[in-house]
């Protein structure tokens, strides 16, 4: 079943093709056949008009944390009055994760998979890290696996309250891992003070590296630290926060394939300085978006807030935006585009509208895509497609 996709002001591929002005774009089952004029267009089975509406590829959210329960409402509006942030506040989800229950936290996942659609997300990656422990961790991964695209295994959040942390870290390293490996596609760690140091990063790293699992790191949020060495030397897929940059960690993200993920939401909500994404482009790293979806430090799906933030305050181009939240988020999870529309793994790529990548569509209800920007705040998807299926609108 092939269907052609008329009525595009605007066709964003994030390809070599650039923006295509009067656009038609030829579905093939799950995947893209064909993307140009729409004077160019041929036959299909079925045809679709846009009614004049803009077209990118579906946002690729390379970073949430959407297996918890519980609300941290009061905790934000102390950080608003003046609080300082710290990673202590992790601990006040994990008993309302833990005691949730499989059925409401699948609920939750899905609801909140439903409103990233909503917004125009297409591909979701999520995190366990709000159980630590043994079995809260594997539920959280179970649940993730049936739900989301990716899932990454974060048994190292943070130490639980009142447990030792080197006791904790080879619960980690050892049971916990054993138990989430079938489940999980990466690793992470929270390299930062008040979470885990250098030292007890590199065994998670090394840990997972040795069950065959990607590799991915917070890092940086805080202050001046670690986690962009460790994740550029370890080989990592990302390292995400990235608030504080030396010049050393700048060069060293720009000579390597690691990702640098901003999280403005998160920014925003943390009062932290907006990761220097201009400044990592300029030389030469790839820089992906993403929402950090979480009830402590940014309680939002919107891939489209995060993009208008980094277009209105971190002084990114509409385009260098649109990349970094479709192309910058699939290479964050190795989901890019290598060459004709397939990722490294041979599967139809994110993030990108080409012949051969995923039909995964984000139609905005706007002639034009700057009113992401322009129009901050506003209703702006208008319908959402993934893999050639309306899953949205």
């Amino acid at each position: 079943m092939t269907t052609l996709l008329t009525g595009i002001s605007q066709l964003h591929t994030v390809s070599e093709a650039g923006v295509i002005e009067d656009a038609a774009v030829v579905i093939d089952g799950s995947t893209i056949a064909w993307v140009g004029r729409a004077a160019d267009a041929g036959a299909a089975d079925e045809r679709v008009d846009l009614g004049g509406r803009a077209v990118l590829p579906g946002w690729v959210d390379s970073h949430t944390h959407m297996v918890f329960d519980g609300n941290r409402a009061e905790e934000f509006e102390a950080r608003m009055a003046g609080q300082d942030y710290a990673a202590g506040g992790i601990a006040l989800t994990m008993e309302a994760t833990r005691s949730a229950g499989r059925e409401r936290l699948t609920q939750l996942v899905r609801e909140r998979r439903a409103d990233a659609r909503a917004g125009g997300t297409t591909t979701l990656e999520t995190k366990t890290g709000y159980g630590l422990n043994v079995e809260s961790e594997v539920e959280a991964a179970q649940i993730a696996a049936t739900l989301v695209d990716d899932v990454t295994f974060l048994g190292a959040h943070l130490v639980p309250p009142g447990e030792d942390a080197e006791t904790y870290l080879d619960l980690v390293v050892g049971d916990m891992l054993d138990a989430v490996a079938e489940h999980v596609q990466w690793i992470d760690v929270f390299c930062e003070r008040g979470a885990f140091s250098e030292e007890q990063s590199r065994r998670v790293l090394e840990a997972g590296q040795a069950k065959g699992l990607g590799l991915r790191v917070h890092g940086n949020q805080l202050g001046d630290g670690p986690g962009v060495q460790l994740a550029v030397e370890y080989g990592a897929a990302s390292v995400d926060h990235v608030n504080y940059l030396t010049d050393e960690d700048v060069e060293a993200l720009a000579s390597s394939e690691t990702v640098a993920t901003g999280l403005p939401a998160c920014d925003l909500s943390t009062r932290q300085p907006l990761a220097p994404l201009r400044r990592l482009i300029d030389a030469g790293a790839t820089v992906a978006l993403a929402s950090n979806l979480n009830p402590g430090t940014s309680y939002t799906s919107s891939m489209n807030f995060c993009v208008s933030t980094a277009v209105l305050q971190q002084k990114l181009t509409l385009e260098e935006a649109v990349r970094a939240a479709t192309f910058g988020g699939a290479k964050a999870l190795r989901r890019h585009d290598v060459g004709q529309g397939l990722d490294p793994q041979g599967r139809p790529a994110k993030g990108t509208l080409v012949p051969g990548a995923a039909a995964d569509l984000h139609v905005l209800d706007t002639a034009h895509a700057i009113d992401l920007a322009y129009r901050p705040g506003m209703p702006a998807t208008w319908r959402t497609y993934v893999g050639g299926e309306v899953v949205f609108g």
